[in-house]
């Protein structure tokens, strides 16, 4: 959520903060604004709604400046107006930021009562007031920047531009993402390396509680204590293709179709003709118990690796959504594992847990998508699960990602134990490698589901129900509906239904039955019975056998193609994304960044 963007540049700045915003668009948000420095002077622009909107305003009221940094914002502390939107600027110094400011109030309070007078309701505002009032007391921006960092609580990327100071740029972070690029007598910062790729690639990444002094000339970094920091310049490989939508409508069509690819590029990174190809550090025999922690949809990747841990490795795994963990305060094992589960990389929640875990386990695994994430640097092993950049809110490829990488780890935790020969072991990965053709012909269903969600579009609520690893599929399948197309939509184990579920049941709720062929098919038909007999709409989604054995009397029957049980999760997601898809566009909402909902969310 939100996006930062700062240069200083050779060039004027404005069409590079804006391009660059663009770049973080995924990321969610609802106005967007940029400030320079020009001849000295400080000025901004601010606009509500979609970067276009900035775009126009520019185009009547240019701001010029070879110095700038820019904001796209995701509303917390106020609503979406122009006097909410960043940047911030109070007297000579303009402030970008995201994050959350615990201590707001109080600083509010203290400025108040110092006479300053706020313009808007967020608690960004304080940042930039605070800073004011320590220029108006005599200190040079560098120290008035690093004097207010040191009173603020809560988590935050910031950076600051000061009137009359063309060549600097204050840049710091604190439980929330920041980058430095280096270019050729140019720097930039960014909360997203996906934002600098046009304009370098070569990145540092700042550490918790870092700040920097960042000139044309190059960044001194400085820690949470004020001393001097070495942090490592990285650079990075961004394929520019994947961040374009290639002739599709959507980036979630493009990622969507996109996921045969990406498993098998995942599995050509875990897997060779010999076998599994993990870390050698990658040893689950010691284990007694692992523990998985996720948001959102990676934590329903999760529900569904738990099966697999248990039934096929035997290894006890427990499950924890992450904004709950530590508040919880689980007892942690010394001979468990704690894996947290990001698409980001930088999910505060999870970040968090993360932290709680550090010293109670013996090791911390992540499974990300981005190996430069604060995750990933923070645990004790990080495995990329190879999607590639992922720009739609609604995650797509990086679900099935995590989920394949997940599964391969259950493979591990199996073999280390014992519970599977290396014949069983091929056969599992041969099944694993049949998934992307099987990917591809579930992908040419697409026109059939469009079909069946012009009627899916005029429902108010809708249910969906699995049983076994099915029933995390079914919890995903509805977050993805609602995500999209804002249809009241919930996933339910089958055999809950009569536990409460069925008195939602009529003929206006449409039931979409995730059941491949496997050892639970006659249980969830007996459900699906139950819900037909009362009028209930089902679109049955099974694969041939199962749609001809249990189709009769349906509402509508999705046929897929036959695969292993064991593996089903992976294929039947692409029916339930391409389900939420295309409601969403019969509804006619915003597929890739619907509305309240933030690609990477870097606050609790």
């Amino acid at each position: 959520m939100c996006g930062i963007v700062g240069v200083l540049g050779h060039h004027e700045v404005a069409p590079l903060l804006v391009e660059a915003l663009k770049r973080l668009e995924y990321r969610g948000y609802d106005s967007a604004g940029i400030a320079t420095v020009n001849n000295g002077k400080l000025d901004r622009r601010r606009a509500v709604g979609k970067l276009v909107n900035l775009s126009d305003l520019l185009v009547h009221e240019p701001l010029a400046g070879k110095a700038g940094i820019g904001h796209t914002r995701w509303a917390t502390h106020g609503a979406a107006t122009v006097a909410n939107a960043h940047p911030h600027k109070a007297g000579s110094v303009a402030v970008v930021h995201n994050g959350i400011i615990e201590n707001f109030r109080e600083l509010r309070e203290e400025l108040a009562a110092a006479g300053h007078r706020f313009e808007s309701e967020t608690d960004t505002e304080t940042v930039a007031l605070l800073t004011r009032h320590h220029l108006d007391q005599g200190m040079p921006p560098v120290e008035a920047a690093r004097t207010t960092l040191h009173r603020l609580e809560g988590a935050f990327a910031l950076c600051f531009l000061f009137d009359g100071e063309d060549d600097l740029i204050i840049a710091a972070r604190k439980g929330s993402p920041l980058a430095i690029g280096h270019g050729e007598g140019e720097m930039f910062v960014g909360s997203d390396a996906i934002a600098l790729a046009p304009m370098t690639d070569r990145i540092t990444y700042l550490e918790e509680g870092d700040w920097a002094v960042v000139t044309r000339t190059g960044a001194e970094i400085f820690d949470a204590s004020d001393r001097r920091a070495n942090r490592a310049e990285t650079r990075i490989q961004i394929d520019s293709t994947r961040i374009e939508k290639a002739g599709y409508k959507h980036f979630m069509a493009k990622e969507i179709a996109e996921q045969p690819v990406v498993i098998a590029d995942a599995l050509r990174h875990y897997t060779s003709d010999m076998g599994l190809v993990l870390p050698a550090d990658v040893d689950f025999k010691t284990l007694d118990r692992i523990t998985m922690v996720a948001c959102g949809t990676a934590s329903y990747a999760c529900h569904v690796a738990r099966y697999w841990f248990e039934q096929i490795a035997g290894l006890p795994a427990e499950i924890d959504i992450a904004s709950e963990f530590r508040y919880r305060e689980p007892p942690l094992s010394e001979r468990s594992w704690a894996l947290f589960v990001s698409q980001s990389g930088e999910t505060a929640d999870t970040l968090a847990a993360l932290r709680y875990a550090r010293e109670k386990v013996a090791k911390i695994v992540s499974v990300i998508n981005v190996p430069t994430s604060s995750i990933a640097r923070e645990s004790d092993l990080a495995l990329p699960i190879m999607a590639g950049v992922e720009v739609g809110v609604a995650s797509t490829k990086a679900f099935t990602c995590q989920l394949t990488v997940l599964a391969l780890l259950a493979l591990k935790a199996a073999v280390d134990r014992g519970r599977l020969t290396a014949t069983e072991l091929g056969a599992h990965l041969d099944a694993l490698r049949s998934l992307p053709g099987l990917m591809n012909h579930t992908l040419s269903l697409s026109p059939q589901i469009a079909a069946i969600a012009e009627d899916l579009a005029r429902a108010q609520d809708v249910l969906f129900l699995g049983r076994g690893p099915m029933f995390p599929m079914a919890l995903e399948g509805a977050l993805k509906l609602k995500e999209i197309s804002y249809i009241h939509a919930e996933g339910y184990a089958s055999g809950e239904l009569k536990h409460g579920p069925i008195a939602l049941i009529d003929a206006d709720v449409p039931v979409i039955v995730l059941a491949p062929r496997d050892g639970l098919f006659d249980k969830t038909v007996s459900n699906m019975q139950e819900v037909m007999a009362r009028h209930g709409k089902v679109l049955l989604i099974s694969d041939a056998e199962g749609v001809a054995e249990a189709g009769a009397g349906t509402w509508r029957t999705l046929t897929l193609p036959d695969v292993p049980p064991v593996y089903a999760p992976i294929l039947y997601a692409i029916p339930a994304q391409l389900l939420a898809y295309h409601t969403a566009i019969a509804k006619g909402t915003d597929v890739d960044q619907p509305r309240n909902l933030a690609k990477s969310v870097t606050v609790e």
